[in-house]
């Protein structure tokens, strides 16, 4: 896998506070979902296709019953694709039904039922992008592997200072080396999880929990004003440098 364009270095107090703020707070708080009680790669793509534009308590019952009906890859490729879209379709975003069959098929005919484990690989498969194909590497396959849904973006936004809401690419490029950064080594099936939770039941768009946040004292932004606009105006808590062309042969792009 490719490296991110950008490294980070972050201040080892403040990466330690937000790393285990962010796991003591999971270890209490954290949702008991269905997708987490599994490494299959199949029920978790299954899973990240169902959560796209629509949130979990939605997709968790239509999740247990499309894995009741089609327990295995195999078994959805064999399906016709109207019994498929009668389970996916009422979710809404009703691409997602032919997604899955699409997905389904390359693996069986094309990897041989061998689900593919690098980024590169994973973004060829229909309605997988840069977020999901991160998602499945670290959830099913335990890789160190960076994610940035919008609870993510968020949290690493506010608590480093860096606009999560500018829709430049140089920011982009930036937050996703932020998220790798804090990714504790070999912890990425938990801590991903954790990051998402907490950004989607404590460091929430609107009104976020300050009060209660275990960042709270370390958060750039602190629940007062979002992050600056521009990473020059963000405080010195952090270093972004591009990688040099040597160092892009091994990590996620």
């Amino acid at each position: 896998m490719k490296r991110l364009k950008y490294r980070v270095m972050v201040d080892d107090v403040l990466l330690d506070a937000f790393r285990h703020g962010v796991f003591d707070w999971y270890r209490v708080h954290g949702r008991a979902l269905p997708w987490r009680m599994t490494r299959d790669p199949y029920a978790i793509v299954v899973s990240e296709i169902m959560l796209h534009q629509t949130t979990v308590m939605t997709v968790v019952p239509v999740y247990n019953a499309f894995m009741q009906t089609f327990p295995t890859v195999e078994a959805l490729h064999a399906a016709p694709l109207e019994a498929v879209k009668t389970i996916t379709d009422p979710l809404g975003y009703k691409v997602r039904g032919r997604w899955l069959k699409e997905i389904a098929a390359v693996v069986v005919e094309r990897w041989k039922g061998e689900w593919p484990q690098t980024v590169e690989e994973l973004m060829t498969l229909p309605g997988v992008g840069r977020y999901t194909a991160g998602a499945i590497l670290s959830f099913a396959f335990g890789v160190d592997a960076p994610i940035l849904d919008t609870n993510v973006r968020r949290v690493v936004g506010r608590y480093f200072g860096l606009n999560y809401r500018d829709t430049r690419a140089e920011t982009e490029h930036r937050l996703w080396a932020l998220a790798e950064a804090v990714v504790p080594p070999g912890q990425a099936v938990d801590f991903n999880q954790a990051l998402m939770d907490f950004g989607a039941m404590v460091c929430t768009a609107r009104k976020p929990a300050c009060t209660v946040c275990p960042l709270y004292l370390q958060c750039q932004t602190g629940g007062a004003a979002e992050a600056p606009t521009t990473a020059a105006e963000a405080p010195a808590r952090y270093q972004i440098t591009r990688r040099r062309p040597a160092d892009q042969a091994s990590s996620i792009s």
